[in-house]
């Protein structure tokens, strides 16, 4: 069986550690074949054989490390059950049938069931539906609210959990501060070095160190009972130190006299408030899909009956007849069936320009009707609408990781060891040499608290997810984050003629006949005959000849023994004779007298028209001339590819004198032209043979295979399925200046990554020494830096973290042309 491929939400992590012990453990599931856990959108995809595991085994592997999934419950009332035995054969169903419940029990007492499950998994209408396939029924929860992101729900609870154990640990931390810092500099005199005061700095730092810390408590045990450490590890450790020592103190003043309770206290409230603005930060990272999922309407008008009812978007189904007036959202993907309207597409495409619609066009859910009354056949609804395949494509996108991050990836996975080492170290170091326990603990606590691996696990998914999000706005949806990064590698950008670099609606600009013996008398006659011969054909060219000859109201012919010869030409039997419609070339090959055509050829294919000749029985009966314009902005695409460095070639099957006709006006660098389809991969194999990082843009079926020899495949999204299955990038609109914005966007995003990176590194490379007191002989330094009090390291370590996510926001600013 084929493997599958889901992504389930994660709460509970508290730095790029997690993610990798929640990798680990899920790698250790036969069955399981990849992994990859996303600690800036807390998610894990994960591929798996459905035959020897199933989706209850992962959920209980990441529950069992000490994290949790992001579920939905819903209960739902069941009719149908006379025994207990029932209640029991709808939850085996539930529980073993439907991919995405997570727990399903049903009580026959109350008649009730009650089921979590994952919503990106599943809904409460397939589970009704399993239900019903049980042979029971079950009745729908009230609809009168949209139903809320179980996912959102669950980062909104953790960011009020955060606030809520920041402000207790402000309340107390405070006052402990500033009396303590009074004591210590001498503004509260004598009374203040009293006995009780200490007890009364432990009764202030306890709910602290216990209540606001003690996510630092679990979450380093379940670090540690996963036989690694993370940054939870470091803080317990760091505060704890500080704290216990100044408990023993208390309770054993030969130890000394001075307590530290304040400076634990400190570090567990600084770090707090790190941690919760890094989770108000990380959630603006996926404002992106969120704002995609909004796009949606709550409801929708559609005929039963021959009335119009309004009913919830969910009840919607394939064939339904839906009614869309003017300001209205369109609810689902479908086709024209009545009416002329302009639709504004640019919360998909990002064009603002409204797209005109009538009879047998295409409209898009989420897209608003603009200015007439539409009814349309839904032909896609729920998942797989194009809303739907766009909030997926970006989620996969946020979930990948980039080549780029396994440096630190690797850096993660031995830092925390790394700095608990460093820290040991330091503190025999410093107690040794100067033969005090106190200065030498001070140091090994500021090593502990500053040292910060989020900043590292954070710096490229948070970009990554920033970066894919201004894109999903700009109509440019990248498949993974793989493809994002090698486009800004990128030198030579291959660009397909027709349908890219043009409209792709070529139309017949000229009929040329020529005197033979053949029957043929007149222009008609030649369209006639060389349109019945295209009837079985599925090139652009042969349609624009078959829309001729309709247009013309033409009786065409049934072709017989139809045969088409891939990129040349198509033959077949016309009222008994062999008709033959194609390049010009293909016929000099065969033989054929082209001597007659050979100026009108010249001049047709000089003006960029491509011309196709008639043969009848091997002799030259005219010439059909397809002219296909130019899209308007395809001039000006080409020139900002070319202002960003890149190389710019056009591929084309078109003859050499049409091909440069349209290269010069759009003014490419290069023309490889007369090019088979089947040989368009090999010329982007040629291209990067030569030592060149290659980009593909194209729309057709025979465009497919050229997009996935390239380094990076774009696909136009108003072109076919298998193009935009095979690219790595897609862009929604179908506007050339697609390609210049994705290319500006990777780089942007690459560059931020690179900047998260630094500052991440140069951060611990720079700071841990200084913590460690490596200034320490220098004594023109102030004692600040000399001597890193731990406060100050907890200081900068809650800010690492937040200046990495916040400098990945800025991407939803960056201005691309």
């Amino acid at each position: 069986m084929a493997s599958k491929n889901i992504t389930l939400p994660i709460t509970g992590m508290t730095c790029a550690n997690c993610a990798l012990n929640i990798e680990r453990n899920l790698k250790k599931l036969q069955g399981v074949e990849d992994t990859n856990v996303n600690f800036a959108s807390e998610q894990a995809s994960v591929s798996f054989d459905p035959e020897k595991i199933h989706i209850d085994d992962l959920i209980k592997k990441i529950e069992d490390a000490g994290y949790g999934i992001a579920a939905a419950k819903v209960e739902l009332p069941i009719t149908g059950m006379t025994c207990a035995n029932c209640a029991m054969n709808i939850e085996r169903t539930l529980n073993k049938k439907v991919q995405g419940v997570v727990q399903a029990s049903v009580n026959f007492a109350s008649e009730r069931a009650t089921v979590q499950y994952l919503p990106n998994l599943t809904s409460v209408e397939e589970i009704i539906a399993a239900v019903r396939q049980a042979g029971y029924d079950a009745i729908p929860p009230d609809e009168t609210g949209e139903e809320e992101d179980v996912e959102q729900r669950a980062r909104r609870l953790e960011i009020a959990d955060q606030t809520r154990k920041f402000i207790v640990g402000l309340l107390f931390t405070l006052p402990l501060f500033l009396w303590s810092m009074g004591r210590d500099f001498g503004f509260l005199g004598e009374w203040s070095h009293a006995l009780w005061v200490n007890w009364a700095f432990w009764a202030l730092a306890t709910p602290v160190q216990f209540y606001t810390g003690w996510d630092y408590y679990t979450g380093g045990w379940k670090s540690l009972k996963n036989r690694s450490a993370n940054m939870d590890v470091l803080v317990a450790m760091g505060s704890s130190v500080a704290y216990f020592y100044s408990l023993a103190v208390l309770l054993y003043p030969a130890f000394g006299s001075h307590v530290y309770f304040e400076t634990s206290a400190v570090i567990i409230t600084l770090i707090k408030l790190g941690k919760m603005l890094e989770a108000r930060a990380k959630g603006k990272t996926g404002n992106a899909i969120r704002k995609l999922m909004g796009l949606r309407p709550r409801t929708a008008t559609i005929i039963r009956d021959g009335k119009e009812v309004d009913v919830s978007l969910k009840e919607v189904k394939v064939g339904d007849v839906v009614v869309v007036r003017p300001g209205e959202k369109i609810p689902v993907d479908g086709v024209v069936l009545e009416g002329n309207s302009a639709v504004d597409e640019s919360m998909l495409t990002g064009e603002p320009i409204p797209v005109d619609k009538s009879t047998g066009d295409t409209v898009v859910g989420a897209t608003i009707n603009s200015e007439g009354l539409l009814k349309f056949r839904a032909t896609k609804v729920g998942k797989d609408t194009a809303l739907a395949q766009i909030v997926r494509l970006v989620q996969e996108a946020q979930g990948s990781k980039a080549p780029i991050q396994a440096l630190a990836d690797r850096v993660a996975a031995v830092f925390v060891p790394g700095v608990i080492g460093i820290a040991i170290m330091t503190f025999i170091l410093w107690w040794s040499l100067g033969g005090e326990f106190v200065p030498a603990m001070i140091r090994l606590v500021a090593v502990l608290i500053i040292a910060c691996p989020c900043a590292l696990g954070l710096a490229t998914p948070t970009a990554i997810m920033a970066g894919t999000g201004k894109g999903a706005e700009k109509g440019i949806l990248f498949k993974d984050s793989e493809a994002l990064e090698k486009a800004t590698k990128l030198k030579i950008i291959v660009l397909d003629k027709t349908g890219t670099l043009t409209l792709g609606k070529p139309a017949v600009a000229e009929v040329i006949v020529f005197n033979s013996s053949s029957p043929i008398k007149d222009k008609k006659d030649l369209l006639r005959i060389a349109a019945s011969a295209e009837k079985g054909s599925e090139h652009p060219v042969g349609k624009a000849m078959l829309k001729e000859a309709e247009k013309q109201n033409l009786e065409l012919f049934e072709p017989e023994d139809f045969k088409a010869s891939g990129g040349l030409g198509v033959q077949a039997r016309i009222n008994g004779q062999m008709v033959y419609v194609g390049k010009p070339d293909w016929f000099i090959e065969m033989g054929v007298d082209m001597e007659g055509g050979k100026q009108h050829v010249h001049t047709s294919q000089s003006q960029g028209k491509t011309l196709m000749a008639v043969v009848v029985e091997k002799e030259l009966s005219g010439l059909i001339a397809v002219a296909d314009s130019l899209k308007p902005e395809s001039k000006e695409a080409v020139g900002s590819l070319r202002a960003q460095g890149l190389k710019v070639v056009m591929l084309t099957g078109d003859n050499t004198e049409t091909a440069r006709s349209i290269g010069e006006q759009v003014q490419v660098d290069e023309i490889v032209a007369e090019v088979r389809p089947e040989e368009k991969s090999m010329k982007v194999r040629e291209l990067q043979d030569k030592g060149h990082m290659v980009g593909m843009v194209g729309d057709g079926i025979n465009d497919a295979p050229a997009l996935a020899q390239a380094d990076v495949g774009i696909a136009i999204g108003t072109g076919t399925d298998v193009a935009i299955e095979t690219a790595d990038v897609i862009l929604a609109s179908g506007n050339l200046w697609g390609v210049s914005r994705a290319i500006q966007l990777s780089r942007a995003t690459m560059r931020t990554v690179k900047e998260n990176l630094f500052w991440a590194f140069i951060y611990n490379i720079i700071l841990i020494p200084v913590a460690a007191g490596l200034l320490y002989p220098l004594e023109f330094l102030p004692s600040v830096l000399r001597q890193l009090h731990p406060i100050l390291a907890a200081l900068a370590m809650a800010l690492s973290s937040v200046t990495v996510v916040s400098n990945s926001l800025r991407l939803y600013r960056a201005k691309i042309k």
